[in-house]
């Protein structure tokens, strides 16, 4: 009888002391589309470097994006990119935020979020709402979003030839396994 209650004790210190470790989410291998166009064309980039966490506990939501890791998958589109989006001066955009939805951590179900915070492209900053998903899978989190963003907002010259100009506007999409870490 005492091993068991010295037991019991010591399963609820081990328990106490595990719920007083903050955890976050954490990613450095999230994926980004960008879907952008042209007249008469349309093209995509990507990036496999997305790198973000979600802190339930401080509701903190942060996501940076190394901008030279976009590729479309045509060099000198890709050259006029970075030269578009003045990553020699400004090679990251970040967003930095927190949930104004709720959010269930103890559901599997795929829940609809909405963040609300600031988006920093070109050295510029500017409030942001962007609304998606998250999943708790397992020990993970998925999040994905998609949302409509207009480059000029970051002082961001769309590019053209002659007549033909990209788009201001481009849809983003992100996808991101968050792995449970601890602080």
């Amino acid at each position: 009888m005492v091993m068991y209650k010295l037991s019991l004790t010591t399963l609820m210190l081990i328990t106490f002391f595990v719920s007083l470790q903050e955890v976050i989410y954490y990613t450095d291998t999230g994926k980004v589309e960008f879907t952008s166009s042209v007249p008469l064309h349309e093209f995509t980039g990507r990036s496999e470097k997305l790198t973000g966490m979600i802190d339930f506990e401080k509701n903190l939501i942060d996501f940076y994006l190394d901008l030279t890791t976009l590729y479309t998958g045509n060099e000198r589109r890709d050259r006029d990119m970075y030269r578009t989006l003045n990553v020699d001066d400004y090679p990251f955009a970040e967003f930095t935020g927190s949930l104004t939805s709720p959010f269930d951590q103890d559901s599997r179900e795929k829940q609809l979020v909405t963040t609300s915070g600031e988006l920093t492209m070109n050295g510029v900053t500017r409030n942001k709402v962007v609304e998606g998903s998250l999943q708790k899978q397992g020990d993970d989190l998925l999040l994905e979003a998609v949302w409509i963003q207009d480059i000029t907002d970051h002082n961001i010259e769309p590019p053209g030839i002659l007549f033909y100009r990209v788009r201001d506007e481009m849809e983003v999409k992100i996808e991101a396994t968050l792995q449970q870490t601890e602080k």
